[in-house]
């Protein structure tokens, strides 16, 4: 890690670097994944110091709002039923003391709050990293789900793959969606197309999450079982950044923003995280900026790039027209040294001494 900001940097990347400069490095092929940024205008807070990971956030929805409507394109919705409006701006319930190395959530401050968490430490990639809920997607992603929003064709060329890969588009944007379930107790689904489901909380609820997470149920039989819509449209891209080609442990990983839905809350309920948070993404940014908040490139990155929005309208209508080209990691020789980059971000550029081999593409 760096000395000077929060840049997760493992300390056997150099020597992976050289090996793969020299030839003697195969590069895995990624694992596609999906993380989602999950927004709320109001009060930020948080889910309180090392909180049990079945403890509740202490910011959510309370399912009696009647905010101003939006979809994921940012566009004025009609009414709908109560259980189908992402959360606007409210009064925060309980808003805890920022832990230890956070900093104070800004209270004049405007712009939406992000849903964070903290990898534990023990974690084998990015272990103290603060990052999105997110994952792996699963090939049972791929099964066929009652959908509502853009075609699976229309998510495919979103997503930048060939036409005819709808089935693997569904897979990413499904995965999102679990992910965000698993993760933090979110859904993005509801009984109708205009609906989402206004409370996840509860011991049935709560053992599909679990039966989830063990892979002993897939997403299309939970969806199915509860008579669920896939709310597609609740979601759009905002960017995809694949793992460097030195790393072990690589993910072609689309990152998604979504609005928290009214009525819903927050919660840790992941095993990988050993605290979450609502903060404003200037804020975060400031925190890594200090090197008191470790995080990965694409987290700081897409923080940076939220942190001009005022609204978590603005957000999702300004994520239609992002440029999706896939961030990749690059390193080579440059006057005796490795020097290591990510097009298009120059904060990120590592200048590593004592170089030896040939240059990688």
């Amino acid at each position: 890690m760096s000395t000077t900001n929060g840049q997760w940097y493992p300390p056997e990347w150099p020597e992976r670097i050289r090996l793969l400069s020299a030839g003697e490095l195969t590069p895995v092929t990624p694992r596609r994944a999906a993380t989602v940024l999950l927004l709320r205008d109001g009060p930020c807070g948080t889910a309180g110091q090392d909180a049990p990971r079945d403890a509740r956030d202490t910011q959510g929805g309370d399912g009696e709002r009647t905010p101003d409507e939006f979809d994921a394109a940012g566009r004025p919705g009609a009414a709908r039923e109560s259980a189908g409006a992402p959360e606007s701006a409210a009064a925060a319930e309980g808003a805890a003391t920022p832990p230890e190395g956070l900093p104070d959530p800004a209270g004049g401050a405007v712009g939406p709050a992000v849903y964070m968490l903290r990898r534990r430490a023990s974690m084998a990639f990015a272990g103290g990293a603060y990052a999105y809920p997110g994952g792996s997607v699963d090939p049972r992603d791929e099964r066929m789900v009652t959908w509502a929003g853009p075609s699976r064709a229309q998510w495919a060329r979103r997503l930048g793959l060939d036409p005819g890969e709808g089935t693997q588009a569904q897979a990413i944007v499904c995965a999102a969606v679990r992910e965000t379930f698993e993760e933090a107790g979110v859904l993005l689904a509801g009984p109708t197309p205009h609906t989402v489901v206004a409370d996840t909380t509860g011991d049935d609820w709560e053992a599909d999450r679990a039966a989830l997470v063990a892979r002993d149920l897939s997403f299309a039989e939970f969806l199915d079982r509860r008579g669920l819509v896939l709310r597609s449209d609740l979601l759009n891209c905002w960017a995809r950044w694949i793992t460097p080609e030195f790393e072990p442990r690589r993910y072609d990983t689309w990152f998604f923003v979504a609005a928290l839905p009214r009525g819903q809350r927050t919660r840790n309920a992941s095993t990988e995280a050993d605290r979450t948070v609502w903060i404003r993404p200037g804020d975060a940014a400031d925190g890594y900026d200090r090197g008191e908040l470790l995080m990965m490139p694409p987290t700081i990155a897409t923080l940076r790039q939220l942190a001009d929005y005022g609204s978590v309208a603005d957000a999702l209508a300004a994520a239609t027209d992002r440029d999706l080209t896939p961030v990749l990691a690059r390193a080579r020789v440059e006057n005796g040294e490795l020097v290591l980059s990510w097009p298009g971000h120059d904060e990120f550029t590592k200048h590593i001494p004592g170089a030896t081999g040939g240059p990688s593409a």
